[in-house]
């Protein structure tokens, strides 16, 4: 069987994604803590902190799904179609809900809900599926879901911590 449908050959990457992602969080906590008083000035901060985070724990999540010892494949397939969808349904619903400043166009608003959800989440669902079918990349597709979550989030992260104060 190849490597993409082996959930056993992917532990390195899962410790590493685990490890990075845990560690991105807590410089997500650095930034909100540092700026909280500026964050909370602006309607739609909180909501991109909380997302933010959801970023950070979508690999965080993933990671620990593929470590976790003598999954059944099926399992883990089912586990990363659920999470992807779940996750990337709260991204979105958080998003639609937020309240919104002068500052969101709505060219940025269209571009909050349309590109990070799917970019980050839809790899995961699509992984879930090639691995059920053992065929179309299996896991070999959390690679984009964790590079786009990590993007994102480190995006995010500048604005909050950086970008705010100007």
């Amino acid at each position: 069987m190849s490597t993409a449908y082996l959930a056993s050959e992917w532990s390195g990457f899962g410790e590493a994604v685990a490890t990075a992602a845990a560690a991105l969080a807590g410089l997500l906590f650095i930034a909100v803590s540092i700026n909280l008083k500026r964050i909370l000035e602006f309607p739609s901060l909180p909501t991109r902190a909380g997302q933010t985070l959801i970023f950070f724990v979508t690999p965080l999540i993933t990671a620990l799904l593929i470590i976790t010892p003598g999954q059944a494949r099926i399992a883990l397939a089912v586990e990363l179609m659920a999470t992807g969808l779940t996750i990337g349904g709260m991204q979105v619903y958080l998003d639609v809900k937020t309240d919104r400043g002068e500052e969101d166009t709505l060219y940025r608003r269209l571009v909050s809900v349309l590109i990070p959800a799917p970019f980050s989440c839809g790899p995961l669902v699509i992984a879930g599926a090639t691995l059920a079918a053992q065929a179309g990349g299996g896991l070999y597709w959390l690679v984009p879901s964790v590079l786009a979550a990590i993007i994102f989030g480190l995006s995010n992260v500048w604005v909050l911590l950086v970008e705010i104060l100007r």
